[in-house]
């Protein structure tokens, strides 16, 4: 199925012609529209959310509590250039109970590869494994996304041990 937009000019509405729209996608709150123009110009609109009334489902306290959530050191981070969006191939210790897992992490927005040595997170390491490109992840690192789609990764604010579980 061919999806197209019409195209208007500023001002009076008056058509401009037509464009067959190429890709779209919706992804941390933002609608990205490319189109390809019929003078062979590719345009990319990107609309995001300003919608404050999140609607979530709720959740059993059961529920909650199958999610383990740890804390682990940074001891690895790679570049990862086969991944779709910016990324980072990360190697995280959770001490010697989960041991070293690998996370594919879209943090290069805020963070260089030598800031995130040493540096504790906390990620949910009881999701199973998944493949991101050429890679297996083993856990999840978490963070919250800003205004501009940059992600701030979710730290103690002190160290605790490799392994500590979010109480």
């Amino acid at each position: 199925m061919k999806v197209y937009a019409r195209i208007f000019s500023i001002g009076p509405s008056s058509l401009v012609g037509m464009a067959l729209i190429s890709h779209y996608s919706l992804k941390s709150g933002a609608l990205s529209v490319q189109w390809q123009l019929n003078f062979g110009l590719d345009i990319t609109l990107t609309i995001k959310s300003t919608n404050r009334n999140i609607k979530m489902d709720d959740i059993s306290w059961n529920d909650f509590e199958k999610i383990a959530l740890h804390a682990g050191t940074i001891i690895e981070v790679e570049d990862f250039p086969e991944a779709r969006n910016p990324a980072y191939k990360v190697r995280v210790d959770f001490g010697r109970d989960i041991g070293i897992k690998k996370s594919s992490a879209q943090i290069t927005g805020l963070y260089d590869r030598e800031s995130l040595i040493g540096r504790q997170v906390v990620a949910v390491v009881n999701f199973p494994p998944k493949q991101i490109g050429p890679m297996r992840s083993e856990c999840l690192i978490t963070g919250f996304h800003r205004e501009d789609g940059s992600v701030v990764l979710a730290v103690p604010d002190s160290n605790v041990p490799n392994g500590a579980k979010l109480a």
